[in-house]
């Protein structure tokens, strides 16, 4: 298998030109292996076990989860980022149109997400509450043995956001980042009413190096939401899909899955994370800001 097309320049330079096809379909196979093996090793279950009365005192049977503007982002976004694999790599397999300008314009909608997205979390949101600390670790761990089946491992609560949403939104983050970038450089190099075209911008060997990063925060995307997919329709999972549908999730699910102490409901049922080393290690007792999305 071969990772980098390479070509000729006008000359005599060996450049890269992009990543090698190949990529894609390794990204397919990689990720339909995760799923095979991911449902056949993790027992699907519902609920962890009984509600302690006290907890559930005072909760309102439905909690905001997600808002309207917290949900029409994931939903534009999700609608971009297909468009844009579409267009992306359906021509590379040989499905043909014309797939250059619903592609930038896609990635185009897509930045105006991102952006809207940054400010959200800013300006409505806990910022740290998607921050990974130690003891959003050591969770992981628990619940990895939990969902092995290990003798006596229990999988534990979390906090708004467990720790595997958090490193799916960290990868998320970085390679969508890395496509932005290197999508805005592109788009100097096609007819398009938003930059002025200069395909001298840069060097071709630069340009080959920006063709190939774009290329693998592309194949990356594909795995990523191949494991997003199947975990948003898996049965245990789907009380989340469900809430960013709707917005909310019910006081069961809330008390099952979410330590209080770390989500904390406050009035109207908005709620919030509470604050601590590492944005979900051990806090300090205090609400943190209320997280509204």
């Amino acid at each position: 298998m071969e990772f980098l097309r390479r070509a000729l320049n006008p000359w005599g330079q060996d450049v890269p030109i992009g990543v090698s096809w190949d990529l894609i379909w390794a990204a397919v196979i990689i990720g339909a292996v995760f799923v095979v093996g991911h449902a056949l090793m993790v027992p699907k279950k519902v609920g962890t076990g009984e509600i302690d009365p006290d907890e559930a005192r005072g909760l309102p049977e439905k909690l905001q989860r997600h808002t309207v503007g917290a949900r029409g982002f994931h939903w534009s976004m999700s609608a971009a980022m297909f468009v844009l694999l579409i267009t992306a790599f359906f021509p590379v397999v040989g499905i043909q149109f014309p797939w250059v300008t619903i592609h930038w314009i896609a990635g185009v909608l897509l930045i105006l997400t991102v952006l809207y997205h940054i400010y959200h979390v800013f300006a409505k949101q806990d910022f740290w509450a998607m921050w990974i600390g130690r003891r959003d670790i050591e969770e992981g761990k628990q619940g990895l043995k939990a969902a092995l089946g290990r003798p006596g491992a229990k999988r534990p609560r979390a906090a708004k956001y467990p720790v595997d949403q958090k490193m799916f939104h960290h990868a998320a983050t970085i390679v969508t980042i890395g496509a932005v970038v290197t999508g805005v450089l592109m788009m100097f190099r096609i007819d398009n009413f938003l930059l002025p075209q200069n395909m001298y911008l840069f060097s071709d060997s630069v340009w080959g190096w920006i063709y190939v990063i774009h290329g693998v925060c592309g194949i990356g995307l594909i795995f990523l939401v191949i494991a997003h997919v199947y975990f948003a329709i898996r049965p245990e999972k789907r009380w989340m899909t469900w809430s960013m549908i709707n917005g909310w999730i019910d006081r069961d699910r809330y008390l099952e899955n979410h330590d209080p102490e770390r989500w904390v409901v406050g009035e109207r049922g908005a709620v919030g994370e509470l604050e601590g080393s590492g944005g979900g290690g051990g806090g300090t007792g205090q609400p943190a800001l209320s997280d509204k999305a």
